[in-house]
Formats: C-alpha cells, structure tokens, sequence
C-alpha cells in the first residue's frame, strides 16, 4: 500500500509531512494536488522532509503527499542517444511539446518512447545460461552505436526458455523468458530501471593504463587523463571552463559522451544545445549527436533537480559502459551542484561547515567522483569498459582554497587549473602549466612509448623542464630585467615563451588547431625540444643569442600547430631538418670567423 500523508510545512523545495512513518529514505513522493516530484531526504518519527524537484508556489498545508515506494531511478533503454534531458531524466524535446517552451508544474514525460519499434537481433538462445549483465541481444541505436541489451544486475542465475526473433518491437515487449533454480520464471524487456543514488555492479576494477586521447596538447602531453580517471578544471568567470570542456566532449576518443549543464546559465546551456546537433564525428563523419546524451538543468531550473541531475547522467553512463564502450561524462559545474545542496540543507536547518555547505559535501563529492573508472563489466561475454569523469569547479573569485575546490582535489588525479591571468591576456586554453598536475603520467606513459614513440616520457619530462626553469627565472626577471640574466638563461625565456606559444595555446575554433593528434602532439613537442638542445650547443660553440633570435625556421614552427594537419607529419619532419640545416648554417659561419 503507498504511503499517504499530509503537508505540514513548506520552505522552498523543502516540504514537511506528517503521516510518513512507513516511509523509506530516498523513496520517490508525489507532492500535493498536482503530484510534484519530490523524494524523501530525511525521516524523523512520522515526519518525512521531502525535497521537491518542480517549483512549490501555491503548495497549502494539508495537501496531500503520496509515496510510491520506489527510488528516484532511470529508465536505461535504447532511444537515450541523441536525446536532450532534464535532471529527472524527462526529454526537454517532448516536455516542450506538451507544454510549450516552459516546463509545466506536474507534467510527466517518459525518458524513452515506449511506442518506437526497434530492430532487435538476438545474442542468446533456448537453454543458454543468462545472469546480471548479460548481453540478451543488440540494437542499432544510432549508426554510431549499437545497444547491447542487457540483463539487469540483480537478475538471478537462469536459464533461457524463450527468446524473441529477429524483427522490429517495443522496449516494452518481452524479449527472453528465463527460469532459475528454484523454478520461478521472469520475463526480461529491451529496458530496465535503475535507482539513481546505487553504483551499478562490476565484476573488477582495472588499473587506468590507457590515455584519453582528447587532442587538447596541454592535456594530453603534460597532463594526461586515463580512460576511467576522474578531473577537475577550476577556474574563476571567463577562464573558459565551458570551452575546455565542450572542447573534450567533441574530441576525446571515447564511444559515448555525456554533457551535464548543472546549474550554469541558460545561454552558455543553449550554444550547447545549439552547437552539438551541427557538430560532425571527427572519425565517423556522422553528427555528433548519435553518440551524445545532454542533460540540461540550468540555474533557473528547480534547484533541487540540479541536485539529482548529477546521478542521472552518471547512472545512464554506467549503463553504457556495462555494455563495454568507453564513456566520458563532463558536468559543468560541481559547484552549482554543491550549492544546490547547500540550500537544501540550510532549509532543513542542519547545522552548516565551512562556508555554509553541509558536513557531508565531502562524502557526497567522494561518492560521485568513485563511481569513476576502467572496469570488467558483469555478465557474458566478457568485456571492458570505462567511465571517465570530468567536473567544472567555479571557485568565487577564482580562490581554489574555498570548500567545494580543496575537496574536490582530494578525489581527483587530474587538476587542471584555469588562470585568470592566462585568460586576459587570451592565452587559451588558459591552463597554468605551474599549476596543474596529473596522478597518471607514469600509468599511461607505457602507453605513449608503445603506441606513439618509446622517447615520449625523457621528452616530456624536458620540455615540462623547460617551464619549470622558467618559472623560476621570472622573479629574478622581475627584481633585475632580462638583461640581468647570462644568455643560456636568456635563452630558457626564450624556448618557453616558444612552447607556450606555438605548443600550449590551441585554438577551439581553428579547423586544424581544433585537435591535435597524438602524433603531432609529440613530434611538436620533440621539435621545440630538439631546439633548445641545438641552441645551447650553438651557444657553448660561441654563436651570439642575438644570431639564434633571428632564425627564421622559429616563425614556421610557431605557426606549424594551425599550418600543418595531424596527417601531414612529415612536413613537420621536414621543419625539423630545416631547423638542423640552419643551426649548422649560424655555426659554420661563426667557425668560419674564429678561424
């Protein structure tokens, strides 16, 4: 029987209710006349707090408040890709045909058309052995990606006794009857629902040994992420978080992406919804949109669906990496979220932490982050996926000491910190080199020198070298000039302002700069490397630094990352040899006038 109860007390998204005592925690709850959405978030005797995820203007004590028994879950079938969501998992596109451009109090949308007949091809047959997370059969979902149909995790060892044929049917229509031990027979479909708060089940955790290939030099080069790794990009206003991001959702080699706007402003959440639809898979050709899944919950949504927004991307990520594909969720940002969380706590009147966030921001930001990584899925046959999570962090005033940033370095290996300075003065991405940092550099690096180039690390390591030389040359700069400086030193400002300008900067809206190859990534990097060797030596040899200023190979390598294609390495072999040729041509000459 559903719990039924009534409002007592109403303080923003926060509802009291009484007659609630046979209530379960995070149980879904419909609120009032109208049934609003709303899920139990704290029990106190026969008193339910309920937080509602639709606006509570005009809710009246003694309304009604209904429990279903059931916890906020998704609805996991083929029809998600390509589809634009709310933080319930309700698609905006259907929502705006019901009820306009603004969403109606109340209004109820399924996540996926139950209607849509789908091409269904069988994997298992009569007498096969089926449990949680078996592969029951496969769906072309998009002409990107194929859906694996999967046993629900909790479905007991069985074995099949029925099975659908090839043909078109609903997500709705049983697929494969099965029969476990005990004789009991259940009926499985092309979707199934999973409890949003509740990490889906693995069978291993995986070391994260291979890259994400985003083709962001910067993060590729100096700070790596693993497929299954966890990231934070911090940044005050206009450090271009959102760029950074939208930037790794287009071009990382993962199957499926996963866009969370949570809690930003409206118009940044609709060039998103604007862009992605017109952008083209760098290597299908295909639209972009048909291995994307966008949750839109803007800062003028409900501010108690921002919170559950984050579980139901990160829930609808599992669910694809069960079926062995590589995904990346980004959500922008962590601490719209964490406001959100904020304010729900301050309406239930628990006691406030630092800054007025609540003593668990912690465990919740760890709780997210966990459900992070590169896994032995469940099930048969055997396969691997992963998921990778990437969050915004919006500090005020770019202060990264404030709570939701100093957490959120506790549970991430990859800190991409944006600088205001960097930003003005329109070096993007304006990633600080001094910074940042990465816990994956030795685990991938195995990676690079097998598949790219077995130097990749020593190269690597000196150009990093090269950055950090000088840093710290920059207060002697400050107190004394450049001048003040002996030439081989002169020389490191040199080299590094040439890193920081024709490796670093990359631009998001250059067709060719837009992404980099690993390749290219290391024979540029190599390139400006190789230089600052020849230099010095050119130096030690007596050649004046004024002559190695005036090289004229240094412009066509500053201009190589927009002028020369991934594909075309070896005009940038051939740069290479033009710079060797020259530094030979200065130092000969100045052999000539020694002798």
């Amino acid at each position: 029987m559903p719990v039924k109860g009534k409002i007592e007390w109403i303080s923003g998204p926060a509802v009291k209710a009484s007659g609630m005592s046979a209530a379960k925690m995070y149980e879904v709850a419909q609120v009032g006349e109208e049934k609003l959405i709303g899920e139990v978030i704290k029990l106190t005797g026969d008193i339910a707090f309920v937080q509602v995820y639709e606006s509570t203007s005009g809710l009246r004590p003694g309304e009604p408040v209904i429990g279903t028994g059931q916890p906020l879950s998704t609805t996991l079938a083929p029809g998600m890709i390509n589809q634009i969501y709310d933080g319930l998992q309700r698609p905006l596109e259907v929502i705006s045909k019901k009820a306009g451009p603004f969403i109606t109090r109340g209004i109820v949308a399924d996540s996926v058309d139950f209607g849509k007949e789908w091409e269904f091809k069988p994997a298992v047959k009569k007498g096969d052995a089926v449990e949680g997370g078996t592969i029951l059969g496969t769906v072309q979902e998009t002409a990107l990606i194929e859906h694996r149909i999967l046993a629900p995790p909790n479905t007991p060892k069985a074995t099949v006794k029925d099975v659908a044929k090839t043909g078109k049917y609903t997500i709705a229509d049983t697929m494969v009857t099965a029969e476990d031990k005990s004789g009991r027979k259940f009926e499985l479909s092309m979707h199934h629902k999973w409890p949003v708060r509740i990490p889906r089940p693995i069978r291993e955790r995986l070391d994260p040994e291979i890259p994400l290939i985003t083709g962001q030099r910067v993060l590729d080069s100096f700070f790596p992420m693993s497929k299954g790794g966890t990231g934070a990009i911090p940044g005050a206003f206009g450090t271009g978080k959102t760029v950074a991001l939208q930037s790794i959702s287009k071009w990382a080699d993962a199957n499926v992406i996963f866009q969370l706007g949570c809690g930003e402003r409206g118009n940044e959440m609709t060039e998103v919804l604007k862009e992605f639809p017109e952008l083209t898979d760098p290597k299908s050709g295909r639209p972009l949109m048909e291995r994307t899944i966008l949750v839109a919950n803007v800062s003028n949504m409900p501010v108690a669906a921002r919170e559950a927004s984050i579980y139901t991307g990160v829930t609808m990520a599992e669910y694809y990496r069960d079926m062995g594909y590589d995904t990346v969720l980004v959500a922008d940002s962590t601490s719209r979220w964490a406001e959100a969380l904020r304010e729900i706590s301050g309406r239930l009147e628990e006691m406030p932490a630092e800054e007025g966030y609540p003593s668990y921001l912690a465990s919740r930001l760890a709780e997210f982050y966990e459900r992070a990584g590169r896994v032995d899925t469940l099930g048969t046959p055997a396969r691997t996926g992963s998921i990778t999570l990437v969050g915004a962090v919006s500090p005020a005033g770019g202060d990264f000491t404030e709570p939701v940033t100093s957490q959120t370095i506790r549970f991430v290996k990859n800190f991409w910190a944006l600088d205001a300075r960097l930003a003005y003065s329109r070096h993007y991405p304006s990633i600080n080199w001094m910074s940042s940092y990465s816990g994956y550099i030795d685990s991938v690096g195995k990676w690079w020198a097998e598949r790219v180039d077995k130097e990749w690390s020593s190269v690597r390591a000196e150009a990093y070298g090269i950055l950090q030389r000088e840093d710290a040359l920059k207060e002697i700069v400050r107190l004394l000039g450049p001048e003040a400086l002996p030439d081989e030193e002169k020389l490191i400002l040199d080299v590094a302002r040439m890193v920081q300008i024709g490796f670093l900067q990359q631009n998001a809206y250059d067709d060719v700069d837009a992404y980099c190859s690993p390749q290219k990534q290391f024979v540029m990097m190599k390139m400006f490397v190789q230089y600052h060797q020849e230099a010095l030596k050119a130096l030690r040899n007596g050649t004046p630094l004024s002559k190695i200023r005036g090289m004229q190979v240094i412009a066509p390598m500053l201009r190589a990352k927009f002028a020369i294609k991934s594909e075309d390495l070896g005009k940038l072999e051939s740069l290479s040899k033009q710079m060797f040729d020259e530094f030979s041509s200065i130092s000969g000459v100045q052999e000539l006038k020694a002798a």
